[in-house]
């Protein structure tokens, strides 16, 4: 029965894919319409924040290199996946109660709901990885073929952010203080997971509880495809089965759940 479901939202999804794409497109226009700058405001707000953190911490603290990389290039790596899953989960977890007129349409499919959210997250992303790379070569660290890894770690990101967003946003609908849950575990997250921070650092006792996270397998993905030009299949291999059946159980879970509760969503809007 849980699979079955899973399998009609992916269908949903294909047949649905022009208007996803369309949906996505105009909210990502709609959060910047009107203002002076427009959508540069999408990429100029976590451009700022990068700047701030490189004066902080290469200019303020004078951070020493993270295994023999400059401390700022390690961190920019590893922030940029976090920016993607922190903006696509809190926007996807209201991208139901924010849309209750497409809701109420009989005919419209509200599973395609938190994928369009993502999918507009993703246009900054994208901008993100482009500029990342910039910087690397300015650096000296050279463009790879190990850096089109990348493009393996974002769909384990998308699918991870839809899983976690199916019941997000399915619970945002009836219980209306998810949203601000979900906000303040995204901060734990933040600083649980190994960003600002190595894991060497951590003691050994506490490794395994900090890999289980699901965000550390993207964001040392990130470091391996970006910075030390690894495969993933090279190092830790175990951690790479436990991401995809984690991501694989929520999927069907977290699509099932929506899927089942999605007929009460115009009842309770």
């Amino acid at each position: 029965m849980i699979f079955r479901n899973f399998l009609s939202l992916i269908k949903q999804f294909v047949k649905k894919r022009s208007l996803i794409l369309d949906l996505a497109y105009n909210d990502f226009r709609s959060k910047y319409l009107g203002s002076y700058f427009g959508a540069l405001w999408a990429f100029i707000q976590p451009t700022a924040m990068v700047l701030i953190f490189w004066f902080i911490f290469e200019m303020g603290f004078k951070s020493q290199p993270v295994n023999d990389i400059p401390y700022i290039i390690y961190f920019i790596a590893s922030i940029i996946p976090w920016f993607f899953f922190s903006e696509s989960l809190s926007s996807a977890t209201n991208s139901v109660t924010e849309n209750s007129h497409l809701v109420k349409r009989i005919v419209f499919n509200v599973e395609v709901l938190p994928m369009v959210k993502i999918i507009s997250s993703l246009i900054v992303h994208c901008f993100f990885i482009v500029f990342v790379i910039v910087i690397l070569f300015l650096y000296g660290i050279p463009f790879s073929i190990v850096n089109l890894q990348l493009l393996y770690f974002l769909l384990a990101t998308i699918l991870l952010v839809q899983a976690l967003s199916w019941i997000t946003a399915t619970l945002n609908v009836f219980i209306k203080d998810t949203a601000q849950a979900v906000s303040m575990l995204l901060q734990f997250g933040f600083w649980l997971t190994p960003i600002f921070w190595s894991l060497n650092m951590m003691p050994e006792k506490f490794h395994l509880y900090i890999k289980l996270l699901p965000m550390y397998y993207i964001v040392e993905g990130y470091r391996s495809s970006l910075l030390y030009h690894t495969w993933f299949w090279e190092s830790e291999p175990y951690l790479t089965v436990y991401f995809w059946s984690f991501t694989g159980i929520l999927l069907l879970v977290g699509g099932y759940f929506f899927k089942k509760t999605s007929v009460h969503f115009a009842d309770v809007i």
